[in-house]
């Protein structure tokens, strides 16, 4: 019975279905595979990236891309996205995404383990859905579960 049960398995993780579909990113290996973790526990599909710029490639939003790939993006539900991170912050990726006609729609998030009001503020102000504070719990999780329900 196990090893049918592990195909099962198996299959569910091959088949993504309606489950929604979370571009996690964060320069910290540790903080992803968090994230990751608690995401996927909510039947949410995961993909990560170390940086602002390996987020904005995946997305089609690259230096070397242009908008014009709408057909190589990827059906993205939520970005979550670390503020503190080399080359790219998270401000700046997020600038990026609502700027873009395409992808402007998509819910970010914004992490921090540090509580600074203005930077919280300013995330806002730019288009964030939400500010969490570091390290995420799954009752965040949860928070971040109704924005994929709306979504289409």
């Amino acid at each position: 019975m196990d090893a049918s049960s592990s195909t099962a398995n198996d299959m569910m993780v091959m088949d993504y279905g309606d489950e929604p579909h979370v571009l996690a990113v964060d320069d910290n290996l540790i903080d992803r595979k968090l994230i990751e973790k608690l995401l996927k526990n909510f039947s949410c599909r995961v993909t990560t990236a170390e940086n602002g710029l390996r987020a904005l490639e995946y997305l089609g939003l690259g230096d070397n891309q242009q908008t014009t790939h709408k057909a190589s993006v990827s059906k993205v539900n939520l970005i979550i996205t670390d503020y503190c991170m080399p080359g790219m912050t998270g401000y700046e990726l997020l600038k990026r995404v609502k700027q873009s006609s395409i992808l402007k729609e998509v819910p970010v998030v914004i992490m921090s383990s540090e509580n600074i009001p203005t930077r919280i503020n300013k995330c806002l102000e730019e288009g964030a859905q939400m500010f969490m504070l570091k390290p995420l719990k799954q009752s965040d999780v949860k928070k971040l579960r109704c924005y994929l329900k709306h979504r289409s």
